[in-house]
């Protein structure tokens, strides 16, 4: 996660400022730097890209988040004290390792094995965690537009944690994530949104900043599998970064929710319900599309500096049929996120260069970056592209 690098004697300063303006990172620690002379303050998803006065001094850094033990942030103590000693370790690591976050949700993956036990893990971590609201089990994505089926297993009501008879009031999965200072709207059982990967939406903005340095103007962007546009609010987010943008998605439900965020965001008066994609205003081309289609409108081919790519399992598969988007008078980028085994990685590498055309000179290669497991087996990584001009 973000932290704010600050000097020792600063750091009482600095958090007082964090708390005032909610950007804080609650339940985390502040943690010595290697240097001695600093310390590591840890930053809420919701802060800015870039800090303001009287923050704007202090380096931003990437660094392992470290919880606060003053609060019992371990839900296995509290697991511990809801399932007996023999039972836990019966079932070893078929217990859930990991969590995600989406605003005062929690979202957690509980194998079959462990279905009997699963209204006493919510209840551990409702108890490790007091602001979350509702604890959702994932049982995995479904149909074509792979949409995940989230199911509530615990919620606090009232105050009590209730894992029976949950009220339908309070199994609301419609929330607003702040993410990098902007409010996304999402509903992660119509339209996924993984807040895990704000690291990757920030690479992504620094990328496009270098583009933008590269081409001397403003980008084009395309974002071909857009969901609920977590991508686009990153990019947004900066000045006089984005000119026009393709914003699409096959989900109409997630193309609903764009509607809403772009509403904020560009304080515009998009229409409220989603439609085959359009050109909305003259600068924005938004709407339900088959990304592996949009070649098929002269209008569309040939204006895109920019071309992200997230759909991890058929991101290689798409690529021959985005590269026709790509504005090929000036360099460009592609940017995408496959997921692999480990094993076969240097394949891919191979694959994802021969669907692309002449890479940019002085430009590294693409090469998938791991950047986490996504299962046991399979890896999450990311590459980009420099295009050069044809």
């Amino acid at each position: 996660m973000r932290h704010l690098r600050v000097p020792n004697r600063a750091v009482e300063d600095v958090l007082v400022v964090l708390r005032d303006r909610g950007w804080l990172a609650t339940g985390m620690r502040v943690i010595p730097d290697e240097d001695g002379e600093h310390r590591l303050v840890p930053i809420d998803l919701g802060a800015p890209i870039e800090m303001t006065s009287p923050l704007d001094g202090h380096q931003i850094v990437q660094h392992e988040g470290t919880f606060d033990n003053r609060v019992d942030s371990d839900w296995w103590n509290h697991l511990a004290l809801l399932v007996d000693k023999d039972e836990i370790e019966a079932f070893g690591e078929d217990w859930p390792s990991s969590h995600e976050f989406i605003s005062d949700m929690m979202v957690v993956r509980i194998e079959a094995i462990l279905e009997p036990y699963s209204s006493r893990i919510a209840e551990a971590k409702l108890r490790a965690h007091p602001h979350i609201r509702l604890v959702l089990n994932d049982e995995g994505v479904q149909g074509e537009l792979r949409i995940r089926k989230l199911t509530p297993i615990g919620a606090r009501v009232g105050g009590e944690i209730v894992t029976d008879n949950i009220p339908e009031s309070a199994c609301s999965t419609r929330v607003l994530v702040r993410e990098s200072g902007r409010s996304i709207a999402c509903d992660p059982n119509k339209a996924y949104f993984s807040t895990k990967l704000q690291s990757e939406r920030l690479e992504t903005l620094s990328l496009s900043k270098e583009l933008r340095a590269v081409i001397g103007r403003p980008i084009n962007v395309c974002d071909p599998f857009c969901g609920v546009g977590p991508a686009l609010a990153t990019l947004l987010s900066e000045p006089e970064l984005v000119n026009h943008a393709l914003a699409s998605d096959l989900n109409p439900e997630a193309v609903t929710l764009l509607l809403d965020n772009l509403r904020r965001w560009d304080r515009r008066d998009y229409p409220p319900e989603p439609s085959p994609i359009s050109r909305i205003f003259e600068d924005r081309i938004i709407g339900i599309a088959d990304a592996s289609r949009l070649r098929e409108h002269d209008s569309l081919v040939g204006l895109w500096d920019l071309v992200i790519v997230n759909l991890p399992h058929r991101t290689i598969e798409f690529l021959p049929s985005l590269v026709p988007l790509l504005d090929m008078s000036t360099p460009s980028l592609v940017r995408g996120r496959v997921v692999v085994s480990e094993s076969e990685i240097l394949d891919a590498n191979e694959e994802i260069k021969r669907s692309l055309p002449k890479l940019l000179q002085d430009f590294h290669e693409p090469s998938l970056k791991i950047k986490r497991d996504y299962s046991s087996t399979l890896r999450l990584c990311s590459f980009e592209a420099w295009i050069a001009p044809q």
